[in-house]
């Protein structure tokens, strides 16, 4: 059977304490140290999830959470996977599940109900103030105080009955207006702008905090006109609890801490931003975007934000994305017909997408070169992508310095290295400030690391002691040396 109310954010932290994986923080103050503490804590080996309270200026109770989705065993428990020793065994069990779960969708509509946790407190009109939630500011550049960031915004089709559910930063502009800033292309943008030209109001509500759950799915790539709430049922194998807005009729989780409720007005547009990229840099200074008027907020007793801004990485999601991305690339490999896939990572370093590695067992000759122009140019990397590695199945690919020294000594740059121009370019690519073209073309480095096939049987063997002997000696000198 499965919990009532499985977005709620209450059920998935009573989990993780009692697995030792949250920890709390009091006294830090939301004008940037939250920021700066939950930035420093992602790096650190074994870091936990961070649930600040007692921030300045606010009541006790009024909190953010921080760093969900950044370690093995917490995005394991948000997918609702068995417990996983690392990344790679999560990455394996996550092959072939986002096409699944899209197939499965149809059959997970979400339910509504009366009421739910988030009908607790209720703001209308004249009481709405924005500043009575604890809103970070992240970082000492950032445009304003972002309330939105692990967040998922609830959105509907003028002309059909699809919801989408999508994950875009939100800025505190006054206690009653916030920026929403959608890319475009993304498909709140496409269905905000069919309103935009019928000249109506855009109906919004933005889920502030929830299960971790739905920012992460609402933040990834779900297939034109599925609902982001049917496909995270299908994830949670039942359906999602929603309660309806009074204002909107938009549904949202009946679970969830915060939601703000209102309406982008035709025209309404106000500066948004500066805000960090995935990638790590401000991309763009502010600009203007649409400004949603919150006329209705909902909220539970002792609310929680879930808070997840971008940073240069490893960043608060960087980790989820790198093994989302791993499974897809994966199974692109695969599906593309190439043999021989020992493993596959996208590194947090490029932000997921520009810096991928994946490891063959070589079968023939041109065998590496196919798969590292696979994994460079396939749908799942096309967008943004840079450096495209392929090494030998005794490398690690999540393992920078495995990598590093397989490029140092298995390649000759003149003849390892293939280039290729006028590829899928970005905006938000930090280099694309060097683009020549007013078309956004960039290349691509496609590295092959592997020991040169004419040579497998002659090639120097590796100083290192094998798998086998170095198990045997973690296990009987468990205590010099830990499992």
């Amino acid at each position: 059977m499965g919990k009532a109310n499985p977005l709620d954010l209450r059920n998935w932290l009573a989990d993780m304490e009692e697995e030792d994986g949250v920890q709390v923080v009091r006294g830090a103050d939301w004008n940037l140290e939250i920021g700066a503490i939950s930035e420093l804590n992602v790096k650190k080996t074994g870091h936990k999830a961070l649930l600040f309270d007692d921030i300045p200026g606010y009541p006790a109770g009024y909190r953010v959470l921080t760093c969900t989705t950044s370690s093995p065993s917490r995005l394991a428990s948000l997918l609702r996977a068995p417990k996983v020793a690392g990344h790679h065994e999560l990455v394996q069990w996550l092959r072939g599940k986002p096409k699944a779960w899209a197939a499965q969708a149809e059959a997970y509509p979400p339910v509504s109900v009366s009421t739910g946790p988030v009908m607790a407190c209720v703001d209308d009109k004249d009481a709405v103030n924005l500043y009575k939630f604890p809103a970070p500011l992240w970082h000492e550049l950032d445009g304003g105080r972002y309330i939105g960031t692990g967040c998922a915004v609830v959105t509907k089709d003028r002309d059909s009955d699809w919801v989408n559910v999508g994950t875009y930063r939100i800025m505190v502009q006054d206690e009653t207006h916030v920026g929403l800033d959608m890319v475009s292309g993304k498909h709140g943008q496409i269905q905000f702008q069919k309103y935009m030209a019928a000249g109506e109001p855009f109906p919004v509500c933005i889920v502030i905090g929830a299960d971790p759950l739905c920012y992460l799915i609402s933040g990834i790539e779900v297939p034109y006109g599925i609902s982001e709430f049917n496909y995270m049922g299908a994830i949670l194998e039942q359906p999602v609890e929603v309660v309806h807005g009074e204002r909107t009729g938009l549904p949202f989780p009946a679970g969830a801490e915060i939601v703000l409720e209102g309406w982008i007005y035709p025209g309404d547009e106000r500066l948004e931003g500066p805000f960090g990229e995935f990638h790590g840099y401000y991309q763009a200074g502010a600009k203007v975007a649409p400004l949603v008027t919150v006329e209705r907020v909902y909220y539970r007793r002792d609310p929680i934000i879930v808070g997840s801004p971008p940073a240069k990485p490893p960043n608060d999601y960087s980790y989820s994305k790198a093994v989302m991305r791993s499974a897809l690339l994966f199974d692109a490999l695969v599906s593309a017909g190439v043999p021989g896939v020992e493993s596959v990572w996208a590194h947090e370093i490029g932000g997921a997408r520009m810096f991928t590695v994946a490891s063959i067992r070589q079968r023939y000759a041109g065998h590496a070169r196919q798969c590292g122009h696979v994994l460079s140019q396939c749908g799942v990397a096309a967008y943004m992508g840079r450096y495209s590695v392929v090494v030998d199945e005794d490398i690690d690919p999540s393992n920078l310095t495995e990598v590093m020294w397989a490029i140092a000594t298995r390649t000759d740059p003149e003849k390892d290295i293939d280039f290729i121009r006028n590829a899928m370019g970005s905006k938000n690519d930090p280099m694309s400030v060097t683009y020549t073209s007013k078309a956004m073309f960039s290349s691509r480095a496609i590295i092959d690391a592997c020991r040169p096939f004419d040579h497998l049987d002659d090639f120097p063997p590796v100083a290192e002691a094998s798998p086998e002997l170095q198990a045997q000696v973690r296990e009987k000198w468990r205590d010099v040396l830990p499992l």
